[in-house]
């Protein structure tokens, strides 16, 4: 292993900064087989934002889709240009509230039964579109998930890598893999209207806020003062970096993307320890874009749709599992309005009546109860 500071370039770095892929992988599919996204614009700017994150903390910093966004963008089939609009709305976001410090208010007014029902909502809109996609091939759908639940936590073998080869080997069989190639390819200037970026925040952007706020600024920074007691990142900068990511990458084909403290878990349980992982991961994302874009995309587009959407199933059923700490905690009823209000209305008014309901009407409604009583 050759090492620099703190930067090493080994199997280990390697192998750690693939360790966020289960969640990154799905959604990215998602992006470029469902919304129609281009791969080159999509990977590049990703691998970028890896390498730049990597130089600066040398350290290992997920760069991930911003999950509700992704998940609505999919469930709702968004067109290419309101994706990128998204992603600009929250640079907007992001760096006014680094620059403002209204994050850490943000945060502590968010209660954790409304994150859970915002979590738990996205977890059904996952399923219901994963159950549509599975319904191609059910056979091929439950075998996948077989292998998923199999091979979950294999180190050597993980599950992910599993599906791909397999898809790719039926699609080897059909006769879908003839006629693929590469070529270079950069990413196109990419546009989008002050009307779509407003119905992009509308429709999944607040929603997103108190998760980023909670999942990508918090645990985030919490996690790594854990791992690197010694470097820690504070709030703010994790806050500012995901503001000026986001306010540039829109422009060049860039999904919205945010840190994550599960994929720091997942990237530092498979090995990565050092700047290293992101400059590797970075480089890995950029050759996929810049070499074999045309091929992703034919590629993507004959997947079988099963096995994508047996990934999806689970990492839904993931989100949707949440449920069980509200539950223990007795917070379903505030989760639940959170819930129904998701899934009838939009995200946006499900954290809104979520908030209102837990701070206001939630205390109140123990206080008849033990009146009746």
């Amino acid at each position: 292993a050759m090492k620099i500071k703190s930067y090493e370039f080994s199997l280990r770095e390697l192998s750690g900064s693939l360790g966020d892929f289960g969640t990154l992988f799905p959604l990215a599919l998602g992006y470029i087989n469902i919304c129609g996204l281009n791969p080159a614009g999509l990977l590049i700017m990703m691998g970028l934002a890896n390498i730049v994150t990597g130089l600066i903390y040398q350290l290992p910093m997920p760069i991930e889709p911003m999950k509700v966004l992704a998940i609505m963008a999919i469930a709702s089939h968004w067109k290419p240009s309101l994706v990128y609009a998204s992603a600009f709305g929250m640079g907007i976001i992001w760096l006014f509230i680094a620059v403002t410090g209204i994050g850490d208010w943000i945060a502590k007014i968010t209660s954790a039964p409304v994150v859970r029902g915002i979590q738990i909502s996205l977890g059904i809109l996952l399923m219901l579109e994963a159950i549509k996609l599975i319904a191609d091939s059910r056979l091929l759908g439950l075998l996948s998930i077989f292998i998923i639940l199999t091979l979950r936590n294999n180190k050597h073998l993980p599950a992910a890598i599993v599906l791909v080869l397999l898809g790719l080997f039926i699609m080897l069989i059909k006769g879908d893999l003839t006629r693929v190639g590469w070529g270079f390819n950069l990413p196109g200037l990419t546009a989008f209207t002050a009307g779509e970026v407003w119905l992009a925040l509308k429709t999944g952007g607040l929603a997103q806020i108190p998760l980023t706020a909670t999942n990508a600024v918090i645990a985030t920074a919490a996690l790594i003062s854990a791992y690197w007691p010694d470097k820690a990142v504070g709030e703010k900068k994790l806050a500012l970096n995901m503001g000026i990511m986001n306010l540039i990458v829109p422009f060049f084909g860039g999904m919205p993307m945010c840190h994550g403290a599960g994929g720091l878990a997942g990237q530092y349980y498979f090995g990565a320890r050092t700047g290293g992982a992101n400059i590797l991961e970075g480089l890995i994302e950029i050759s996929l874009g810049l070499f074999f874009a045309p091929f992703l995309v034919k590629l993507f587009s004959a997947f079988p749709g099963s096995i994508f959407g047996a990934m999806l199933l689970l990492v839904g059923f993931e989100l949707v599992k949440t449920v069980k700490s509200v539950w223990q905690a007795k917070e379903i009823i505030p989760a639940g309005v959170t819930v129904l209000v998701s899934l009838f209305w939009n995200m946006a008014w499900g954290f809104l009546v979520g908030l209102v309901f837990y701070w206001l009407v939630y205390p109140n409604l123990f206080d008849r109860i033990r009146l009746k009583c």
